[in-house]
């Protein structure tokens, strides 16, 4: 980001701080300001925004509150979520796979549930070519894009529900996803040992409700056993 322009544009005079708050949240929505990355200098902030440091450190103050940055003195601010959904839910679910496993679980069940019935065919589309991106990826060992891939199929089959509310929920979840993806994906292990979701999405395809929920259901719970087994040897380990 150092030396690039800052996309914002001066503010007036009334509400500073919360139209500050606004450029700096769409900034973050957009991706304009990436997750993970540092945002600009404060004074970098202030010369782009034409107002003072009190009040972009009002607004920085207010947006980490909210989850979106995360300040690290002596390194700068980082961007840590990209809504105030997905903050609460990083803040709750904290980096405990199983917790987010367990969130998961419950949103997309009923996702692939209503994604059976609701989905069209552009949705099906969709969801074959990401999956096809996917399974590629695993058998070439492409670790990042098969994690990317991986969690843009969860999200394209929630968005095939057709709930707004559910996705919503669902995307408020996308960075906890992305990790829980991350930490299950196993980058030595043999493609044929991957999970699939070939199934799965047979069955949103065919308009198989039932089958549909087994499937999503049937690979978290296969996740949630691997966590619990890989935690009951890390303990046997500490004990032995």
């Amino acid at each position: 980001m150092k030396g690039s322009p800052v996309p914002l544009v001066t503010t007036t005079r009334t509400g500073l701080v919360d139209q500050v708050i606004a450029q700096m949240r769409e900034l973050v929505s957009s991706g304009e300001w990436p997750l993970g990355r540092r945002i600009p200098p404060e004074a970098e902030l202030v010369t782009a925004l034409g107002v003072g440091r009190n009040t972009v450190r009002e607004a920085i103050r207010a947006l980490a509150h909210a989850g979106l940055l995360e300040v690290r003195q002596g390194d700068g601010t980082f961007v840590r979520a990209t809504s105030e959904l997905s903050g609460a839910v990083r803040r709750l679910c904290g980096s405990e796979l199983r917790r987010v496993l367990e969130v998961r679980r419950a949103l997309e069940v009923e996702s692939a549930r209503l994604a059976a019935t609701a989905r069209t065919d552009e949705d099906v589309r969709d969801l074959e070519t990401i999956l096809d991106t996917r399974d590629a990826a695993v058998r070439e060992r492409d670790r990042e894009q098969a994690v990317a891939q991986d969690t843009r199929f969860h999200l394209r089959l929630v968005e095939a529900s057709h709930n707004p509310v559910l996705i919503e929920l669902y995307q408020g979840l996308s960075e906890a996803v992305l990790s829980s993806v991350a930490s299950t994906f196993d980058a030595e292990g043999p493609a044929d040992r991957h999970i699939g979701h070939t199934e799965l999405l047979e069955a949103v395809r065919d308009g198989d409700p039932d089958r549909a929920v087994a499937e999503a259901g049937g690979f978290l719970e296969e996740l949630l056993a691997q966590v619990g087994e890989d935690a009951a040897s890390q303990s046997a380990s500490r004990n032995a």
